[in-house]
């Protein structure tokens, strides 16, 4: 019977295994509706086959806003931390971080930005 609760603490871990994992996210204020968003992935980059190879921000309703695609494994480099500036409309509060990486596609994990212009 005590294989049942460990099996639940462990069932997550299971879901996301192998996928890419958003370790944290940033936006700060630029000027007028421009931000430069900053994201901390981990995956377990074996090379050329299987790698992170892009993250997204998007707004409230699902549009993506912006696309930081990742051209190469980073084997040696985890986690790692890249940038991109973007424009975010007015009245947008928070934006969601998704990644993906080139076996699995997109990550079930999003990551919630709460905005301060």
């Amino acid at each position: 019977m005590r294989a049942v609760p460990i099996l639940f603490l462990l069932l997550p871990g299971l879901l996301f295994a192998g996928n890419v994992e958003i370790v944290s996210a940033k936006a700060e204020a630029q000027s007028s509706g421009h931000y430069t968003v900053q994201v901390t992935l981990r995956h377990d980059d074996s090379g050329w086959e299987h790698y992170a190879n892009a993250w997204r921000v998007l707004a409230p309703d699902g549009r993506v806003l912006g696309e930081r695609k990742l051209l190469h494994p980073h084997v040696h480099e985890q986690p790692f931390t890249r940038g991109l500036t973007i424009t975010i409309p007015n009245g947008i509060r928070y934006v969601d971080i998704e990644a993906q990486d080139s076996q699995h596609g997109t990550s079930q994990q999003r990551f919630r930005i709460w905005l301060n212009p």
